[in-house]
């Protein structure tokens, strides 16, 4: 918990810094992520249950 309680701290600390991007850019990069994984949900969701499919087949020859 303390480790996740550092990052937030982190990323708070790195928002409030004038000297890097702004709030705005932070919010509207997250925005446009989220709009991405809602709009390929259904592609992404197929693609990760390949990949564990794979990795959990390939995981049992060893």
């Amino acid at each position: 918990m303390k480790k996740i309680r550092t990052k937030v701290r982190k990323f708070f600390q790195v928002l409030e810094d004038e000297r890097g991007i702004g709030v705005v850019e932070v919010i509207l990069i997250l925005v446009v992520l989220i709009g991405l994984v809602l709009i390929f949900k259904t592609q992404l969701r197929s693609l990760v249950e390949t990949i564990f499919q794979k990795i959990t087949s390939e995981s049992a020859g060893i």
